[in-house]
């Protein structure tokens, strides 16, 4: 990653992009823009209507993603210890540090340009509607963070009406959700997606019957063969089974497996020539790590799920998870800039609300205790993911 780093650095440097723009430093890599301000005016002209009705949903819809991002770091805590495999894994993707592989990693760095320039351009154009000046517009990268920004008139933004302040704010993060909704629609198409709703996020907000209207399920996973001398050949399991769940967890693909430890004994239900069996069997330890148990089966990793609108041919794997890389990151940045902290929206949206409802002294005091309560919540979400071991892509 420092290495990285260094190449771009030099390649600025030769560049001479700090004449076109661009600031440099140890640590970060700048570019602002003052033209911003006239494309926006372009784009507003032919859009205004729709900016309009744009920027007052964009008020509810920050209401409403800040009340969700609450909601959903809170009820996540308990089921860290109450059902680790119901848990949703929190991580900040970082370049070289979370995000290590070279696939996801690419994915990564296609999506995000896209995803800020939406959602900067959207406080742009919200704020041009308002009638407060953009000054410049641009972009940053801090080592391996990435950042995108557009910085309005900072006095004539404080001067305007406090809707008009939350319009702009809202604005960012309500373009990231509704294009990811959008996505979302289309990647209804594509199996692959069906594994994504069914993670215990969305399982958790979307109602039960949701994947099954979108998706044929599958009866459950293949068994290709059984490993010789492993619990499964000594409980009995056969090649052409069908493992339909272990430990009462339903198991609708590979990737729905559940977590076995090593010397557990597991209750496995397969479905063999249209009969329902139970099987119980002792785990195995895995070759390549003893940590991680197995029931000692070759399964097919067919993803299984058929889709019901099935008029879009998904025939390239790349495609498909660039696009479910886009709608991820463009999902939970909005729904997460929305979180109150200093640096987010959120923190700016709850600020613009009580601005001038109390003392100077109140409004930081208030915000201070806004900051602490989000920052505890988030960081103990990634804790705990980080203390399970998930903290590589």
């Amino acid at each position: 990653m420092l290495i990285a780093w260094g190449i771009i650095l030099g390649i600025a440097k030769g560049l001479k992009l700090e004449s076109r723009g661009f600031s440099l430093t140890p640590y970060s890599l700048t570019y602002r823009n003052e033209q911003v301000q006239s494309v926006l005016t372009k784009i507003l002209s032919k859009t205004k209507r729709g900016t309009r009705v744009f920027a007052d949903v964009s008020v509810i819809a920050g209401f409403l993603m800040m009340g969700f991002v609450f909601w959903f770091l809170i009820t996540n805590l308990p089921k860290f210890f109450i059902a680790p495999s119901e848990a949703s894994q929190i991580l900040p993707l970082i370049p070289g540090v979370t995000l290590v592989s070279v696939e996801p990693l690419i994915f990564f760095l296609l999506s995000i340009p896209i995803v800020l320039v939406m959602h900067e351009g959207a406080h742009g154009i919200v704020a041009t509607l308002e009638k407060i000046k953009i000054k410049t517009g641009g972009f940053a990268i801090l080592i391996a963070l990435f950042a995108g920004f557009v910085e309005p008139d900072e006095e004539e933004f404080n001067k305007a009406k406090k809707i008009s302040k939350l319009r702009v704010i809202g604005a960012g993060a309500t373009s990231n959700v509704i294009f990811s909704f959008v996505l979302g629609a289309i990647l209804l198409t594509n199996p692959v997606f069906a594994l994504v709703l069914s993670d215990p996020l969305f399982a958790s907000i979307l109602p039960e019957s949701f994947v099954e209207t979108f998706y044929e399920l599958p009866e459950g996973v293949l068994v290709l063969d059984v490993i010789e001398n492993s619990g499964a050949e000594k409980a009995g399991i056969q090649p052409m089974d069908v493992i339909m769940s272990i430990n009462d967890i339903p198991t609708v693909s590979a990737a729905s497996f559940p977590v076995l430890n090593p010397g557990d004994l597991a209750n496995v239900s397969v479905l063999r020539d249209g009969q329902v069996l139970e099987f119980e069997l002792e785990v195995m330890p895995a070759e390549d790590n003893p940590e991680r148990g197995l029931i000692g089966i070759m399964r097919d990793t067919g993803i299984g799920y058929k889709p019901v609108l099935n008029f879009i041919e998904w025939n390239n794997p790349h495609l498909s998870m660039f696009l479910l890389w886009l709608w991820m990151i463009s999902f939970f940045i909005g729904i997460i800039n929305m979180l109150p902290l200093p640096i987010l929206d959120g923190g700016k949206f709850i600020h613009s609300i009580i601005d001038k409802k109390f003392s100077e002294k109140g409004v930081n005091s208030i915000m201070i205790a806004i900051y602490v309560v989000a920052f505890i919540l988030l960081a103990l979400n990634i804790g705990l993911t980080v203390s399970g071991g998930n903290y590589q892509i």
